[in-house]
């Protein structure tokens, strides 16, 4: 079912991408929409090298809990797309946006006070509407068979974790980027003890404070970039115009982001509440599940995930075809955002050389 996105970010970036930059030479995009639940359309962008002599696998990437895919994973700005630098490789590349995120259905929940509502969009939601793209995806491939490979960004890589485990016959290739796992009790941030836990109810998650939905300025999204970058100047580690981007792109995937002052953008809670669930020793889903090749990456100064979650990720791994476990050595939780010296090279260098093994 195709359909017309009304994510304001989405038409920003297909025009600023469409200037003849050599850098966008052969790639073309396509916005379309997928039916999940009954009333439910997800956003999808396509990005594909016209030029490819034989294409690749296709490969889906999923935004995390806050800023949604485009703005994520599609910047019109040079190194701000990661579907870029995978369609340049061969792979036709597609770009989701959970429901309640850019240019998806938002539920009803959104659409009132923040407190009105519990949180919106769980894990189990989002598993059906990745399943959707997926299955709208594979009957696009190009490939003879009608798996394809996954990559999540933090929550991003939970809810594909999640996927995987539960069809594992969809996934060839998995790539789980700064994702919590589980079951390791304890976070420096969003753990125990932290405002995401109910004073009321010590191990439960703050589902009164948090509500449906968090509202997100531009400012809000720089804080925790600029306390990882391990250096003073911070221009020096990523590029001014990706950040200008990705907070602009940010702000655009929310239709009522200017009727606030500040102006800010809507994103469920869901996410949050999931994300608490983990950092308290829980465990969603079970890597053992899993039989696609995978390739876990975390970032050094990752202030989302912790060192044990990709050790213990990997040793549940024990029926993936394969398995990489790769720590980006002084990388921050934006590494496919900064600058090409500061990990993004190797970031999009293991992508690759990952999606191109059998």
């Amino acid at each position: 079912m195709i359909g017309r996105i009304a994510s304001v970010a989405v038409t920003i970036a297909a025009a600023s991408l469409s200037g003849g930059d050599s850098a966008e030479a052969g790639l073309v995009r396509n916005d379309f929409s997928v039916r999940s639940d009954a009333g439910v359309h997800i956003a999808v962008r396509e990005v594909r090298n016209t030029s490819a002599q034989r294409p690749k696998r296709p490969v889906l990437l999923l935004h995390g809990a806050r800023v949604p895919g485009v703005a994520s994973f599609d910047l019109p700005v040079a190194g701000g797309s990661l579907a870029a630098d995978l369609a340049h490789a061969g792979h036709p590349v597609f770009i989701m946006d959970a429901r309640g995120y850019g240019g998806s259905t938002r539920p009803e929940a959104l659409s009132a006070p923040p407190d009105a509502n519990p949180p919106a969009v769980r894990s189990d939601t989002v598993v059906r509407d990745v399943a959707a793209v997926v299955d709208r995806i594979a009957d696009r491939s190009p490939t003879d068979d009608d798996k394809i490979a996954l990559l999540g960004w933090a929550t991003g890589g939970h809810w594909l974790g999640q996927y995987a485990a539960a069809n594992p016959e969809r996934v060839s290739h998995l790539v789980l980027y700064n994702t919590l796992y589980g079951p390791i009790d304890g976070h420096p941030t969003m753990g125990r003890g932290s405002d995401s836990e109910d004073p009321e109810h010590p191990g439960r998650f703050n589902a009164a404070q948090f509500g449906a939905y968090r509202l997100s300025t531009g400012e809000s999204l720089l804080p925790s970039w600029d306390a990882s970058i391990p250096i003073e100047d911070k221009d020096a580690w990523r590029d001014p115009a990706v950040v200008h981007a990705y907070v602009t792109a940010a702000l655009a995937s929310d239709p009522t982001s200017e009727s606030r002052t500040p102006a800010s953008f809507r994103a469920p809670t869901g996410a949050m509440e999931d994300s608490f669930y983990l950092a308290t020793g829980r465990q969603l889903w079970d890597a053992s599940l899993i039989t696609a090749s995978t390739l876990i990456l975390r970032s050094e100064n990752d202030f989302w995930s912790r060192p044990e979650d990709p050790e213990l990720l990997a040793s549940h791994l024990v029926h993936a075809r394969a398995v990489r476990n790769v720590q980006l050595d002084d990388a921050t939780h934006y590494v496919h955002l900064d600058r090409a010296e500061r990990g993004r090279t190797q970031f999009v260098n293991e992508v690759r050389e990952f999606l191109a093994s059998r």
